[in-house]
Order: structure tokens, then sequence, then C-alpha cells
């Protein structure tokens, strides 16, 4: 479930995480301790904003809401775009919705837009310039898979594959609603159709999925720091995951590959 860096790039292919959480310092404590994130400031055109690294290198962003922004705390994927404005036009014209932008990012770090599908799934466009997006992917404390948790995939998948180009892969089995998004045969994201399983609470999302060494001792991890564990750790075809939400309340996958 890895991708590339070079497959990373594509445009449509998942190119970076980004939270925004109430309070700044408390989310870069719960992931420090959690993923061993170091964080640095910027850019900080929208805000306060961190960028976390791991050895160095750039895997994720943490912004802090507004006090006056009541809005729920959740990562959001970007997706990848030679060209924002151009994409964003496509997300309205195949009925989708932009919320934010198209606008730049300060330092010339890009320019990005919030959107969201026709079933009110939230997604971030990113045109990268000095800032390309996450620098590594796949190892312990990365982000390793960005999943669209849907009611089904024939209701949004063509809104994928017609804004951003993706070859849609169903599954095998009969029993399960599910497409592999591919970009030049690469598998870069899915779309899962979970039918009345979809949260009432959370409607449509993005799902992010951070690999670590041992689900187990991660999940563990994430009670002791104040988060949740909202599906115990399970094996599955690509590993051993759990779902876990943290100290505030926004929900990730964490995935220990085979």
């Amino acid at each position: 479930m890895t991708t590339e860096a070079a497959t990373r790039r594509m445009p449509g292919a998942p190119c970076w995480v980004s939270l925004l959480a109430n309070s700044l310092s408390a989310t870069q404590e719960f992931y420090g301790a959690l993923f061993g994130w170091e964080f640095r400031p910027g850019p900080q055109h929208f805000g306060p904003y961190a960028r976390a690294f791991l050895d160095g290198r750039e895997v994720a962003g943490v912004g802090e809401l507004a006090p006056d922004r009541h809005l729920p705390v959740s990562w959001t994927t970007y997706l990848s775009s030679d060209d924002a404005d151009v994409t964003a036009e496509q997300i309205r014209c195949c009925g989708g919705t932009v919320g934010v932008g198209p606008l730049d990012a300060d330092d010339d770090a890009g320019r990005m837009a919030i959107g969201s599908d026709p079933q009110g799934a939230i997604f971030g466009i990113w045109q990268g310039r000095s800032m390309m997006g996450t620098a590594i992917t796949g190892e312990p404390g990365t982000a390793v898979w960005n999943e669209l948790v849907t009611q089904d995939t024939e209701s949004v998948g063509p809104f994928y594959e017609h804004v951003f180009g993706f070859e849609a892969e169903p599954a095998a089995s009969a029993d399960l609603d599910y497409l592999t998004l591919q970009l030049k045969g690469q598998a870069v994201a899915g779309i899962h159709g979970v039918g009345n399983a979809l949260p009432r609470d959370r409607g449509s999302h993005w799902m992010t999925y951070f690999a670590v060494s041992d689900t187990d001792a991660a999940s563990r991890r994430v009670t002791e720091l104040g988060g949740r564990v909202l599906q115990p750790p399970r094996d599955s075809a690509h590993g051993r995951l759990a779902t876990v939400a943290d100290s505030e309340g926004a929900v990730f996958t964490i995935l220990q590959q085979h």
C-alpha cells in the first residue's frame, strides 16, 4: 500500500495530509509522542501552522483553528494538481463543491483549494511549488494510504475518475464494495462503500492510514496519550490495523504492514 515519491507527485495522487486542531501545542505533543514527529513553523498564511518532520523529512501538517471556527477536528487528504484553478473548475463541473480557494500559500510554497465530492467528503488540492508535499511514506510514523469511506462506490467513483483521471479497479470479491484508484498502473488510493455502516456523525470522509511498527502497542499508546481506540486491532489483507482518535477526536487508522 506504499507509493513511491514519483507516484505521489502525479496529478491526482495523494501528496499531503493536514490536520486542523483546536490546540496546536497539544496536537504536536500527541503526535510527537506517538510517531516521533518534530515540528517546524510554516507556512503561516492561514493562521498558526506547523509542518511535521520525521528524521528530517516532511511528512504532514498541523494547523490551529481560529477560536470562532467551530469545525470538526479532522485529517484532510490533499490530492496533487498541476493547476489548482483548473482542477477546482473540474470539481464544480462534476457536481462537487469548492469551499476554499484556490489561493496561494505564503512563501511561494504552492497553491491550494479545499473541495468536497458530491457526497460531501472533504479533500484538499495541492499545486506544489517550493513545497511539493510528503517527502516519505510507508515507513512507521508516515502516511501509507488514503481511502474514501462513503455509502457506495457507484455514486461517487465517476467523480474522482473524471476530475483526477483515476482508473478504478473493482475489488475481486462481490461481497466488498471497493475501488482501488490507480494512476499509470500504480495504486494510489481507495474508495470503500460501506452502505448503512457509514458513520452518521461523520458522513462520507477521507481516512488517512499511518504506518506503525506494532499496531497493538500503538493503540495502547494512543490511549495513554488521551486518545481513544474506536476499532480495536484486527488483521486484514494488508496487515494489522486499528481505527483510533487523537486527544481532540481526529480519527485516523494505524497499520502494521505484513
